[in-house]
């Protein structure tokens, strides 16, 4: 019996073990939709396409498998390319579906017509478009292949409506392959050997592929040895943050101990973390043309040893799977532990509140979150100052409960937070947002009321851009342009949407109005007067220029 491509795309997408998709309806593919009804798979329907890529994105993060997402063609893939960009930078598995234009119009300058190997090729992994109905099984086989293999990223499959509604006989679907994971017992002996013979080495980990079981792998391999760790952008989940060995996060805003110490360092082993440009400070704490230091760089992806940093030892392996095998090593005889003890005070040190001015100071926020909240609560976030204070207070203690993006993608966090609160609705779910980002993508509190997720968002509000404020008033003192903000009143918005809201201007007033936000059963948003001079965890507006 003949079927229309959407049947067979869905029939793919059950094979592959696909629970859930996000998605903005189009007419460009009608097919899949209904190949979508009534398949068991969920459809979660979103408000703009920006917002649907992004909790595909987080979604992805999330399983550890490529996040799915459907958009129209024209407006709906370029508004979607946000979700694509994080995808990319932050290494996440993903897999967008984009309709098209019928194959008979092309190189007309038809209707929404793109050229999306084009548009996403600088982007996405791979970019294809599916002419053959019956091929679809095998694009989307090879697209979450692709997507999810060596370094992790996003797939687009462009989709002709005339291809998609096409009936033909159902294509044969093979059974899911399966993987053999290789041992790097012999390699993960060669680099403790390497790093054996430091006197300050530094282990710093992030980058895509990791799970619970490596986070515990982790903790034991640096216990064993006796290593400070130093996690990287917006990973700090990959390790207890009270674990004795771990140093801090080597963020935007990092510790200022920690930056001395990676320049002080004599050999690092990097595991799944590209060494970019946040971690090493705009690449001045590690000297590209003339690194200070050894350099043992492990990752998934052969070509990414050797793009910046030119490592003295290269491994091609994906992060857990050689943390599983540096955990199974004995200690190696070395003792680091006053360089590894002096690593952990320093960073205890950092986390000691600095005060910040204003009735509501966000320090005290986020150490009352990190002491209260349990300790599977998912914290998300996009761009902006405010994250520093979370990045800087919250101890993150378990894997699986930091959603940020590592491209400085304003707008992420509330859309990662409706994705993660469907996904684990029995978790505390919370997004800590600016006032700016959290309106880059709120009209998604629509998408949270229609499915049931249940995130509270903390959104700090200071009326203006603070981060490009800040570096306005470093580069042009006194000139302020294009950084202030008129902003709604949150928390009307939020009961407007059907969720709860209210205002806090004490931090002493926020204990309470959170509880309430946790008994609403509902989306929630709470918003923080914060006060306009709290620029960052260290830094007054008031000591740049004068506040207006």
């Amino acid at each position: 019996m003949a079927c229309h491509g959407g049947e067979i795309l869905v029939a793919q997408l059950h094979r592959l073990g696909v629970r859930r998709v996000f998605s903005v309806p189009g007419e460009s593919f009608l097919a899949a939709l209904d190949g979508l009804h009534d398949s068991g798979i969920a459809n979660i329907v979103c408000r703009q396409e920006g917002g649907a890529a992004m909790m595909a994105e987080a979604h992805g993060k999330m399983i550890g498998q490529p996040g799915v997402c459907f958009v129209t063609r024209g407006p709906g893939a370029t508004n979607a390319s946000a979700g694509i960009h994080i995808a990319r930078q932050d290494s996440t598995p993903m897999v967008m579906f984009v309709g098209q234009i019928a194959r008979d119009h092309r190189d007309r300058e038809a209707f929404q017509e793109i050229d999306y190997r084009t548009m996403f090729g600088g982007l996405a992994k791979w970019v294809a478009e599916v002419d053959q109905t019956e091929r679809l099984p095998e694009y989307i086989a090879r697209a979450f292949s692709v997507a999810a293999s060596g370094r992790p990223g996003p797939v687009v499959l462009a989709l002709p409506e005339d291809m998609l509604s096409a009936p033909v006989d159902p294509p044969a679907i093979r059974a899911r392959q399966s993987e053999l994971a290789p041992s790097h017992s012999s390699t993960a002996k060669d680099a403790l050997d390497w790093l054996a013979r430091a006197e300050r080495p530094l282990v710093v980990v992030g980058g895509p592929h990791w799970s619970q079981d490596a986070a515990r792998d982790l903790a034991a391999f640096a216990e064993t040895q006796g290593l400070p760790v130093a996690l990287g952008f917006r990973r700090q989940d990959y390790l207890d943050n009270r674990h004795r060995c771990y140093a801090g996060d080597l963020n935007v805003g990092m510790n200022p101990a920690l930056a001395e110490r990676v320049k002080a360092a004599d050999a690092i082993l990097v595991i799944g973390s590209r060494l970019g440009d946040i971690e090493t400070r705009g690449y001045t704490l590690i000297d590209p043309a003339d690194p200070h230091c050894q350099i043992c760089h492990v990752h998934a992806d052969p070509g990414e040893p050797g793009r910046v940093y030119q490592p003295d030892l290269a491994v091609t392996a994906d992060a857990a799977s050689f943390i599983s095998a540096l955990s199974q090593l004995p200690a190696c005889g070395r003792d680091w532990a006053d360089w590894t003890g002096s690593a952990r005070a320093d960073y205890e040190a950092w986390v000691a509140p600095q005060e910040t001015p204003g009735a509501v100071k966000l320090e005290e926020v986020v150490l009352w979150l990190s002491k209260t909240l349990p300790e599977d609560a998912i914290l998300t976030n996009g761009a902006g100052n405010y994250a520093a204070w979370l990045h800087r207070y919250f101890c993150y203690k378990r894997y699986g409960t930091q959603l940020a993006p590592t491209s400085g993608s304003m707008g992420y966090g509330f859309p990662a937070g409706v994705s993660a609160s469907i996904e684990h609705p029995d978790r505390d779910v919370i997004c800590f947002a600016g006032d700016g980002c959290f309106q880059m993508t709120l009209n998604e509190m629509s998408t949270a009321v229609q499915h049931g997720a249940t995130p509270i968002v903390i959104v700090a509000n200071n009326g203006r851009y603070g981060t490009i404020r800040m570096h306005q008033e470093k580069t042009y003192p006194g000139r302020v342009s294009g950084t202030q903000l008129a902003n709604p009143d949150f928390a009307a918005l939020a009961r407007a949407y059907g969720g709860h809201g209210e205002v806090v201007s004490a931090t002493a007033d926020f204990p309470a109005a959170f509880d309430r936000a946790r008994l609403a059963g509902t989306l929630a948003v709470i918003e923080l007067q914060v006060d306009e001079d709290a620029l960052s965890t260290t830094m007054r507006l008031s000591d740049l220029a004068t506040v207006v």
